[in-house]
């Protein structure tokens, strides 16, 4: 067995009362600390996390469920949490459900078994409505990030992607396009219905006619991109392309350089999401960069406000944030209609 805190407080010369104040991050004098503190590295002591729990009712410990660990867009959404959650006092456990037999829901368990305080549930995949039913109904915190299914008595924190994509067509009318096709994603992702949505409104505000011909699908690939940009290319007569996220986009642009067109004096391209390798492509691609930070940070903040029981009641419903149109190469004025 370990050293105690009747250990602790026995070599600093006080009472176990005074340790347990000093432990919890209460104020004692200044000598008392100092010789807590030796003590406390003398024996090599750690406080009982279990005992510590049963005490304050507290884990101290939050879960953040993911749907692909592997996902390159959650390094900056988990980095936003732990910069709360360290504030806090709260260390973070991680979950992947893509190598879990179950799916997402099945880790409120979590809550129910007393394990964590708090869970944040991240996923840019569509949500079954019954399953977002067992999530309002859960008595505990938890936040989602990605789709709530247009639920306002759940807390979520989403990008806008609508005013994100419309941002895209805003700018590329501006350089003179009307002929603009679209490269869309897989439907089993809310951010892909959200991104066409706002292609199609902004097309529709600016008295731009949509060709369903110029309208594509892709898988959200490099490849998948290469092969969508190969069909509009055997249909002609647009002059830009909005890819719906970069690794599309860069696959389109490989494409069009194949077929021997300069990007951007021929052909513009867009891409969506601002990943690494859209600023080293050549040429570098104009995007839409997401704020992944922030999404961490709002959706810790709205479970913190939860588990302390400071939330404002009219804080539910799905926190929008702004994407920002970022300017590169890969757009050019519009050139004469091939």
């Amino acid at each position: 067995m370990g050293p105690t805190i009747h250990d602790v407080a026995r070599l600093a010369s006080t009472s176990k009362s005074t340790v347990s104040r000093f432990l919890n991050g209460r104020q004692v004098k200044k000598p008392t600390e100092e010789a807590i503190k030796k003590a406390i590295e003398e024996l090599n002591f750690h406080r009982n996390a279990n005992a510590r729990r049963l005490v304050l009712n507290r884990t101290n410990l939050i879960a953040v469920v993911v749907d692909d660990i592997s996902n390159i867009f959650y390094s900056g959404v988990i980095r936003g949490i732990e910069q709360v959650a360290n504030g806090k006092g709260y260390s973070c456990m991680f979950f992947s459900w893509a190598s879990n037999a179950d799916n997402e829901i099945s880790f409120l368990n979590l809550l129910y078994e007393g394990q964590v305080d708090g869970v944040i549930l991240v996923s840019f995949w569509k949500r079954a409505p019954e399953h977002l039913k067992r999530i309002r109904e859960t008595p505990y915190p938890v936040v989602l990030i990605g789709d709530s299914g247009g639920r306002d008595d759940i807390l979520s924190v989403e990008v806008d992607h609508v005013s994100g994509a419309a941002d895209i067509v805003h700018y590329l009318h501006g350089l003179g396009h009307r002929e603009i096709a679209y490269i869309a994603g897989p439907d089993n992702l809310s951010a892909n219905r959200d991104r066409f949505k706002g292609y199609s409104q902004a097309m529709r505000v600016l008295n731009i006619e949509i060709n369903p011909e110029w309208t594509v699908r892709s898988n959200w690939s490099n490849q998948g991109g290469y092969e969508a940009m190969r069909q509009l290319l055997a249909r002609q007569g647009f002059t830009a392309v909005i890819a719906s996220n970069d690794e599309t986009a860069i696959g389109a642009l490989r494409a069009a350089q194949e077929h021997g067109l300069n990007v951007p004096k021929q052909l513009s391209i867009v891409g969506y999401d601002d990943i690494t390798i859209s600023d080293w492509v050549y040429p570098s691609l104009t995007t839409v960069r997401q704020p992944f930070l922030d999404i961490g940070i709002k959706a810790a903040e709205g479970l913190f406000h939860k588990i302390d029981g400071t939330e404002d009641p009219n804080a539910i419903g799905q926190i929008l944030l702004k994407p920002r149109l970022i300017i590169r190469d890969s757009c050019g004025q519009r050139p004469p209609t091939r």
